[in-house]
């Protein structure tokens, strides 16, 4: 072999092992799966990523268009800074301030999401929209409407001709575009990140490897590492809502022992997502930890890990906070990509 030609295989081979290494290209496009992730749950084959469809859904996301008196768009109760998720309320605003039935889940890592919303109602993220905008106490809207609003509108018969080579609006196409403006919302660059690849110069400090060691011995079962969450439903010992009454994954499946179940979130990104429980009654994480200690209210189907609570002592919760702020991913929080009316 000439040496030119075999320097020329080398290099490329290098190459390769370099995106094997920060991340492996899916199905071609512009989704990147992070080193030692398991892989999407979503089928990328049905709708392939391109940078049009995704300006097409970040428009959509953030524009009131889609609700009915055209004040409240996804981004209202889906704000960038706070990993996607309010912060001001513990249940979700709608028009005509209606107060919704449950905190808004923050948008991360969808694309391994095998169910959506907290009793898991949806299990296919083109369908998930459909949830709020339709919803009396959030959008308020009909699908119809919105498709005839953005038919009669020039800013989007130039971006969906963009995004699909031609002008046709329709429901499936606004859904599909929104899906991928939400499948890249992938947080995978905290310091918990740097550390598991041990970057050089990157370690956790002894408070928050403290924590760590906690976090695998008392939360992993459920917040399963690399994404933090089994995408399980779980009961995890928070007395019923007497105002809401919300009963959980049970309003879904029909199953009593289903009965206040509700969806593992990932705790990716915690320390700028409060409020947190599906009702947003824990302002803090302390409040969370609080619960698990000494706050159980016991049943029959509350998670075994949970029966008779979990020790930690104050010392201990310090520690675990200070790991559960390394899940911090501030590249995710503040990247431009993910906000209107900035240059990528």
């Amino acid at each position: 072999m000439k040496r030119s030609a075999f320097i020329t295989i080398l290099i490329l081979l290098l190459l390769s092992l370099t995106a094997f290494q920060l991340g492996t290209s899916f199905n071609n496009n512009d989704f990147q799966i992070p080193k030692n992730w398991p892989k999407p749950n979503y089928n990328f084959k049905l709708n392939q990523l391109t940078e049009n469809k995704f300006e097409l859904g970040k428009h959509l996301f953030y524009d009131p268009i889609l609700s009915a008196d055209s004040t409240i768009s996804c981004a209202s109760c889906h704000l960038s800074f706070t990993a996607f998720t309010h912060i001001d309320h513990a249940l979700s605003h709608g028009i005509d301030g209606k107060i919704g039935n449950r905190n808004s889940l923050a948008l991360i890592n969808l694309a391994w999401n095998p169910y959506f919303m907290w009793d898991g109602g949806v299990n296919n993220l083109e369908v998930q929209p459909i949830n709020p905008i339709t919803h009396e106490k959030e959008m308020n809207e009909t699908l119809q409407h919105v498709i005839h609003k953005l038919n009669n509108s020039k800013k989007y018969k130039k971006l969906f001709h963009a995004a699909y080579n031609d002008s046709i609006i329709d429901t499936k196409r606004m859904l599909k575009a929104l899906a991928q403006f939400m499948l890249q919302l992938v947080s995978a660059e905290s310091k918990y990140d740097s550390v598991m690849r041990k970057e050089k110069n990157v370690r956790f400090t002894i408070q928050e490897q403290k924590g760590y060691d906690l976090f695998k011995k008392n939360c992993s079962v459920c917040h399963t590492e690399p994404l933090f969450t089994n995408f399980k439903f779980e009961n995890i010992g928070l007395s019923i809502d007497t105002v809401l009454r919300d009963v959980g994954r049970m309003k879904i499946s029909q199953n009593s022992s289903d009965s206040l179940k509700f969806k593992i979130p990932t705790l990716r990104n915690i320390e700028f997502s409060a409020p947190y429980f599906h009702d947003g009654r824990a302002k803090k994480l302390r409040e969370v930890l609080d619960h698990y200690t000494n706050g159980i209210n016991k049943s029959d189907n509350v998670h075994p890990v949970l029966k008779n609570g979990i020790y930690l002592s104050s010392s201990d919760k310090v520690e675990l906070i200070s790991f559960l702020k390394t899940l911090s991913d501030k590249h995710f929080l503040y990247n431009p990509k993910f906000r209107m009316n900035a240059k990528k």
